[in-house]
């Protein structure tokens, strides 16, 4: 059963966004040439703890970290640790958290120390507007099929690959709630939009092939072909007006 929520808990729901979006910003901050994964997810952990918050991951079916720490080919989920981030490196950042019994949950791709190939821009920024292109479709009357199809198109036009067995979720009081969110769909079918709705859309990339691992730890999830992988992510609200986006990392970072 898809939740509803009203405008009120929709303000609430914003309240947990807001500290989520500063913790990616402190996320990306602290991401840099030298710092270890761990780094940065302590960093985090410290700040949603200060801010009234938890974690959503930690312990979340046994996950050990703060936030997920993927790096060049790992797609989602990266138990952060020792390893020493590198300028050139792709790294994602997906961060949930839990105040006042409501999640929010989002997750950037940035390069570290500001260095990048052609075609990491290309992947990053491409499965950025897709995200963007998605929260576009978040409209009263439209359909899933409306919002995983703009990720799609985008995404295979620019010649990378939506990596179809990761998908999006609703949130709410549970991090995972109905309806499933795929990246990919056709336009008008599945579950129509209703106001009230609120859904994390994530586009998760791959610059070669489509096709995914899942390393010995069991959680990390790998580029089967080794290309690179970017992951972005807001909380968005279905609205009667225009649609919300409850995780604003946006305006805190390019």
């Amino acid at each position: 059963m898809i939740n509803l929520k009203t405008p009120e808990q929709l303000d609430q729901m914003a309240v947990a966004g807001k500290v989520q979006a500063q913790a990616l910003k402190l996320a990306v901050d602290t991401a840099q040439p030298g710092a270890t994964t761990m780094d940065v997810d302590q960093a985090v952990e410290k700040f949603i703890r200060e801010s009234g918050g938890i974690p959503s991951f930690k312990g979340f079916r046994g996950f050990p970290g703060s936030i997920c720490a993927s790096n060049n080919d790992m797609v989602v989920h990266g138990i952060p640790g020792d390893e020493q981030l590198t300028a050139g490196d792709i790294f994602s950042i997906d961060i949930g958290v839990t105040l006042g019994g409501w999640v929010a949950d989002a997750a950037v791709t940035v390069p570290i120390g500001g260095e990048s190939t052609a075609i990491a821009d290309s992947l990053m920024e491409t499965t950025k507007q897709s995200l963007f292109d998605a929260v576009d479709q978040c409209r009263v009357g439209n359909h899933l099929g409306d919002v995983g199809h703009a990720i799609e198109t985008r995404v295979e036009d620019a010649g990378f690959s939506i990596i179809r067995e990761l998908i999006g979720h609703g949130v709410g009081r549970q991090m995972h709630e109905e309806p499933q969110v795929p990246n990919y769909g056709t336009p008008g079918t599945g579950p129509e939009l209703k106001a009230g709705m609120v859904i994390a859309i994530e586009p998760m990339v791959n610059a070669g092939k489509p096709e995914i691992f899942v390393g010995e730890d069991k959680w990390s999830v790998f580029s089967a072909d080794g290309s690179l992988t970017a992951h972005f992510e807001f909380t968005v609200a279905i609205t009667e007006d225009e649609p919300r986006i409850l995780t604003p990392w946006h305006e805190l970072m390019p």
